[in-house]
């Protein structure tokens, strides 16, 4: 389950802001998780309750901001909604497709007291 490791990770970003800010706390936690980044939601909120305890993040509010994925077709330059990897272009039926969107997985801000 390598969602775990990813929470760890989340969690050590979220305590060096908080020490480099000499804050006592963290209020809140806002994440980016592209829906093409392979993060399994369900083991993550696991994770997640499982990981914070005894953590700055303990008590702290989560937002997730799910990315949707988006595509476009490097033959044909169509942009397109992805629902997975290797997708096929739906304009010409081509896979060599560049992921312009949904493989993000960030801390994209943190509310420190």
């Amino acid at each position: 389950m390598h969602e775990l490791s990813i929470v760890m990770s989340i969690i050590r970003i979220a305590e060096d802001e908080a020490a480099k800010n000499n804050a006592s706390g963290i209020e809140e936690i806002e994440l980016d998780i592209g829906e093409l980044s392979g993060i399994e939601m369900t083991a993550f909120n696991f994770a997640w309750d499982q990981a914070i305890k005894s953590t700055l993040l303990e008590s702290s509010k989560r937002s997730i901001n799910r990315i949707a994925g988006e595509g476009r077709c490097t033959d044909c330059n169509t942009v397109f909604q992805m629902q997975q990897l290797y997708e096929p272009c739906p304009a010409c039926g081509q896979y060599l497709i560049k992921t312009e969107k949904g493989k993000e997985l960030r801390v994209k801000s943190l509310v420190l007291n």
